[in-house]
């Protein structure tokens, strides 16, 4: 299934796609696509709705997070070899794990604010994680049920916040806008290898990022796996799995940031597009 929430930010109802690609609203089945909606039961029960007996979501309407009430929004960074060998920095022996504050999470069009003092804006498209069931000390065995499924995700970055403010990363990942979800989460019955997708992102028209999961360190079961050693993990938590080669920061001959007026374009196969245009905040 692709689960979705549509309309108005702040007002989203909860979504799924039908065999014809429209959205029908679920919001009189379930009160939105959260952690109380994604355990197996609950999704064994949507997927057994007859949709066509649903109503749909008016013509264009807007994309929210495709995860609502998100209690932790945590990143996995330097994951992909080849993006470690762009930032000329080692494999990391265990994941790089940092958090997102979950206030920057908007829909996957939402306009992304530069923010004030920004001079390193960055983008990164990534795969992410929804959780579906209570995770704490699991086994990698164990972890692949834990996962509800996945979407994709712009970890928007600025990168001298990041790396020239005094320590953690926090300061340039969790900006508000920063976190671009959706536009579906995808069940993970349907992502039978989720190892393997092919990824792009555009700035302008441009690729620059055109890469896989093939090439992720650390995968996703043993992301969920390791993760659980530190914290617990509760269903509608989401994990961003970390980004293949392409980002502004490793351009040659010299980096290549955003502006207010670019314009992101960027999408994950079988997970859906995104489209940003930056905007000064």
């Amino acid at each position: 299934m692709k689960l979705l929430r549509f309309g108005p930010q702040g007002q989203e109802k909860p979504g799924v796609i039908d065999a014809d690609g429209r959205i029908r609203d679920l919001s009189g089945v379930i009160p939105d696509i959260d952690g109380a909606a994604l355990s197996d039961d609950s999704l064994a029960r949507l997927r057994a709705l007859d949709l066509t007996a649903l109503h749909l979501a008016p013509e264009g309407v807007r994309y929210g997070a495709c995860v609502g009430k998100v209690g932790k929004f945590l990143c996995i960074g330097l994951n992909y070899a080849d993006h470690a060998e762009e930032s000329g920095l080692p494999i990391p022996e265990e994941p790089v794990l940092f958090s997102k504050a979950t206030s920057c999470i908007v829909g996957p069009n939402d306009t992304v604010l530069k923010p004030r003092g920004s001079t390193k804006l960055d983008w990164e498209v990534e795969l992410g994680i929804v959780i579906g069931k209570d995770a704490a000390y699991v086994s990698e065995e164990e972890a692949e049920a834990c996962i509800a499924g996945y979407c994709t995700i712009n970890d928007v970055s600025e990168r001298a916040f990041q790396t020239e403010r005094g320590g953690t990363w926090d300061k340039g990942k969790g900006c508000d806008t920063f976190g671009p979800i959706g536009p579906w989460l995808v069940t993970r019955d349907e992502v039978p290898d989720p190892t393997d997708l092919h990824m792009w992102l555009k700035v302008n028209g441009k690729t620059f990022q055109d890469g896989s999961t093939a090439t992720m360190i650390f995968k996703p079961a043993f992301i969920v796996h390791y993760v659980s050693q530190f914290m617990s993990l509760q269903p509608g938590d989401v994990i961003s799995t970390g980004t293949p080669p392409g980002v502004g920061l490793g351009q040659k001959p010299e980096p290549l940031y955003l502006n207010a007026g670019d314009v992101m374009e960027l999408g994950i196969a079988g997970l859906g597009e995104q489209r940003q245009v930056v905007a000064q905040a």
